[in-house]
């Protein structure tokens, strides 16, 4: 039995779109941080946490400590400063990063900080990395240790983090929340491992004290007792982290906004930006389904030991209806839904062009100016599964899409090469495809995965919230690179071209276009949301 969408409770879109999303004011342009005038005073949390790693979940410790200010005005902004986040793996989870045959491993930290005031929220990624260290038991390890010699493993990260700003008078309170650990691995030779990165999911644990509060700052002037006696609200750590009641504001003050973080782009247009236009136009005219996001991210380069970044661009998204199967006792259904779009640049369906520099065969500078084109359809599948008890969601979308990478200028050490105007890969870039009678020819595949349980924000990858997206590729030989005689597809194609690239693709939150939303679009209607690429 199948039925339309709008016969069940909307779960991958609309949910995503709901109350928890709308209750988030999108975090607003970068503000350089102001020091509060009453000083700063530094804090020091520890808190409990489960890690998902290969041979199953682990608990884990974090501390995170950092230097906040005592007392911040409304409309100022400031950066907590001195942030530390350190990571305790227990033995049984080093023992999962030696079994690769790692030696050292180089972290970066990836932890979701809310921050409430009065009825609203934002949430900041504080991101730290940290030096490589030796892991615990590993041949090279000469017991000078980043471990605690029972075989665990202390990793430390710092790193700035965004500028937050009070809208009105009202406590605000920061909590942790979702950690991801990136972990690089080498062996002890210094040459990668197999896997060479790793990526650890880390939740907060349910009995961790105050739900993660890390601290409170007092937004606004200090009350007074009745005898005069100033009153700040208390800062510490541990409390119950309750932010004060909605507090009345002058006539033609918007009370119950969310703070702001620096990380997020402002509202308004492309111009107030840096970020290429995405708009539908007379030549793409927008429908009822339609939306429109920024993407970026990056891509390693096997042979050239080394990544690229892709560049920040517009993809037009066309969504399909969301069909269901019930399950037979009604409580939910199996999930799908196929949506299609195009890269936007210009008028093109290409990226923006975007620069990479390697040094070929190991020693030689080598920049390259590209372009990805796009050849044929993108398309984006989804597949999953709702509970109409819990209203829990889980999807997983698999974006295909065939892309021509095309070189426009070659520069190796220093010296311009004529690379002509055709130089090009002489067909698509190639992933594995699961199922090539479905899916023939060749293409990008992307895959990502999320879940949404109301009223929590989506986790991982969903199409109208945005995400990760991952992959790899074969990059194709070169044809078409020279000119004046010189051929250069030989060159291109040794250095260049092979299996194995990993792609890590990241989506931003998409604007329904013809259903106007001030949390995901800007005024004259392109994405709101500006991803940042991850590695």
């Amino acid at each position: 039995m199948r039925g339309h969408r709008a016969a069940v409770p909307r779960p991958p879109r609309v949910r995503a779109r709901s109350a928890t999303i709308a209750a988030f004011v999108v975090l607003a342009a970068m503000i350089p941080a102001a020091a509060s005038a009453a000083g700063t005073r530094e804090i020091g949390v520890e808190l409990p946490y489960v890690c998902a790693l290969p041979s199953g979940e682990r608990p884990v410790t974090v501390r995170v400590s950092a230097a906040f200010p005592e007392r911040a005005e409304a409309g100022e902004a400031f950066s907590p400063t001195d942030v530390t986040t350190t990571v305790e793996l227990p033995a049984e989870a080093v023992a999962d990063l030696t079994a690769s045959e790692a030696a050292t491993v180089r972290a970066a930290t990836r932890l979701a900080v809310g921050v409430t005031q009065n009825e609203a929220a934002a949430e900041a990624t504080w991101r730290g990395t940290a030096e490589p260290v030796t892991l615990p038991g590993s041949d090279s390890d000469s017991g000078s240790g980043s471990g605690s010699g029972s075989g665990s493993l202390t990793l430390t990260t710092t790193g700035d983090v965004p500028s937050v700003t009070g809208r009105g008078d009202g406590d605000l309170t920061f909590r942790t929340g979702a950690l991801a650990v990136d972990l690089a691995l080498d062996a002890a030779s210094g040459t990668a491992t197999e896997p060479g990165s790793l990526t650890v999911d880390c939740s907060l644990a349910g009995d961790a004290p105050g739900k993660g509060l890390l601290t409170t700052v007092p937004v606004g002037p200090e009350t007074a007792d009745p005898d005069g006696t100033p009153t700040p609200s208390d800062p510490s750590p541990g409390s119950s982290g309750s932010p004060s009641g909605p507090q009345d504001e002058p006539e033609g003050r918007q009370g119950n906004r969310a703070p702001e973080g620096a990380e997020s782009p402002p509202r308004g247009t492309a111009a107030d930006r840096d970020a290429p236009p995405c708009l539908y136009d007379d030549e793409h005219p927008s429908t009822s389904a339609s939306l429109n996001a920024y993407v970026t991210g990056y891509t390693n380069v096997k042979k050239l030991r080394g990544a690229s970044l892709l560049p920040l661009s517009c993809v037009l998204i066309e969504q399909g209806p969301t069909d269901i199967d019930f399950f037979p006792d009604f409580s939910g259904g199996y999930l799908s839904q196929h949506s299609e779009g195009t890269l936007r640049h210009q008028g093109r369906a290409q990226t923006p062009p975007f620069e990479a520099t390697f040094l070929t065969f190991g020693f030689t500078p080598t920049k390259a100016s590209m372009v990805l084109e796009q050849t044929g359809p993108m398309t984006m599948d989804a597949n999953g599964e709702t509970s109409f008890v819990t209203l829990a969601t889980s999807l997983e979308t698999r974006v295909r899409i065939p892309l021509v990478l095309k070189v426009t200028a070659l520069e190796v050490n220093g010296t311009p090469l004529a690379i002509g105007p055709d130089c090009r890969t002489e067909r698509p870039l190639r992933s594995p495809e699961p199922d090539p009678a479905k899916f023939p020819g060749d293409h990008v595949l992307l895959t990502g995965k999320g879940t949404h349980q109301p009223p929590d924000q989506p986790v991982g990858y969903l199409l109208s919230s945005g995400g990760a997206l991952t992959g790899e590729v074969t990059i194709p030989a070169f044809t078409g690179c020279g000119a004046g005689g010189e051929n250069l597809d030989r060159l291109l194609t040794a250095s260049v071209s092979g299996p194995g690239n990993y792609i890590k693709q990241t989506q931003g939150q998409t604007c329904a276009v013809q259903v106007f939303n001030e949390n995901e679009c800007t005024e004259d209607l392109q994405p709101l949301k500006i991803p940042v690429a991850e590695r």
